[in-house]
């Protein structure tokens, strides 16, 4: 599914980059949709934190982000980090008492305060003491009518934000006038970045599957990911009871199950029905691949040079077509998975030590011979085993 959010830069006074402030969009058109604002901020928080990734919708700059009354008084803005968001209040925010109170709170614990399209009123005395930064929206308040605001607001620690600046003369002058931020027109319209969602059930199956192929498996968080997964949990169970296993007593609980079937039984299990599940919509092809990938790669590896993981090789080939499943980029889906550096070099960069297996693997499928023995002699891999490894998997 594809997620979309608008941003707009905001600059210092020399130009240089400090932040964007993130806008709601629900397609490519640049436009404000009809919908509640609790919503709109959560879905940008959704899309831009979670979705995206922060460090693609605003890189080292801040997000300026709107937030509404339930949302403050909930704390929801202290879920995010302090030095990457800074809390938008929005001019129709009533400053009542609970307004004021989660406002304090916030920036007694680092997070920076900005009164959006500000408008002075008498009430706002409180809620101006919490706020390190106060916007000026110059299409409802020109800056000729600024001067005398701006001198009694000013040696308080407030720095001021000229918005929608749309001439170089507005520039200058509000620069002149002691304002240190700009945003507006003038400089950049509102930018929209696509991309797409991983879905919760799914990001749940990549954990799964990253969780149960690690070389350190700790059992305990993997009953935590299966329990979270209704469906995995009844095959799961309904597996560990089938006569295969010939049980006396009925296997009842999750750990019990790992337990019994082991760390290198419950690797293979998870990793088939997770692949399944992620790829119930694309060719069953794509998934034998994956599979037969995986294991060709732990059957390598143990010819390989001392020092090679057999579960981490596994995990390599298992995740080699995930992009293709999940259509999305290799890049975009290891920001979000807890693999090892070196699987996610050799897979987003094709470098590393562990890259050599990838390689090694892509040419024994294509039959391009001469590769594969070039590649299996530089790294002592045994290439007369390789078929037979094959065939195994």
């Amino acid at each position: 599914m594809d997620v979309y959010v608008a941003r707009q830069p905001i600059f210092r006074k020399n130009r240089s980059l400090l932040g964007y402030e993130l806008l709601f969009r629900d397609g490519l058109t640049n436009a404000f949709p009809d919908i509640d604002g609790t919503e709109a901020t959560s879905r940008v928080l959704t899309n831009s934190f979670f979705s995206m990734g922060i460090e693609k919708v605003s890189g080292e700059g801040r997000a300026f982000v709107n937030f509404t009354r339930d949302l403050l008084i909930e704390r929801v803005p202290m879920m995010f980090p302090r030095d990457q968001v800074v809390v938008e209040i929005l001019e129709d925010i009533e400053p009542d008492s609970e307004v004021v109170e989660a406002c304090r709170e916030m920036a007694e614990n680092g997070y920076v305060i900005a009164l959006d399209d500000f408008l002075f009123r008498p009430e706002m005395a409180e809620l101006i003491k919490t706020a390190k930064i106060i916007k000026f929206d110059l299409t409802v308040t020109p800056l000729t009518t600024l001067g005398p605001l701006l001198k009694r607001l000013s040696g308080n620690g407030i720095e001021f934000l000229a918005e929608k600046v749309e001439t170089h003369e507005e520039f200058d002058q509000a620069m002149e006038m002691g304002f240190t931020y700009f945003q507006g027109y003038f400089f950049s319209r509102p930018e929209i970045l696509r991309g797409r969602d991983v879905s919760s059930p799914r990001m749940n199956l990549l954990e799964l599957m990253a969780e149960a192929n690690r070389s350190d498996v700790a059992f305990r968080k993997l009953e935590e990911i299966i329990e979270r997964d209704v469906a995995i949990s009844y095959k799961l169970l309904r597996y560990i009871n089938s006569a295969y296993f010939r049980r006396v007593s009925e296997v009842a609980s999750i750990r019990q199950a790992i337990l019994l079937m082991g760390e290198r039984g419950i690797r293979r299990f998870l990793s088939l029905i997770a692949m399944a599940s992620l790829a119930s919509h694309k060719p069953d092809e794509l998934i034998r691949a994956s599979i037969v990938r995986a294991r060709f790669c732990e059957l390598v590896g143990d010819t390989g040079p001392p020092g090679a993981d057999q579960a981490e090789l596994f995990t390599l080939g298992l995740f080699s077509l995930i992009d293709a499943i999940m259509d999305d980029t290799m890049a975009s889906l290891m920001e979000k998975l807890p693999l090892s550096g070196g699987i996610k070099e050799a897979l987003v960069h094709r470098a590393g030590p562990l890259a050599a297996y990838l390689r090694l693997l892509e040419r024994y499928e294509k039959g391009r011979w001469d590769g594969v023995l070039e590649e299996a002699d530089r790294h002592g891999l045994e290439h007369q085993r390789l078929p037979g490894f094959f065939l195994d998997s």
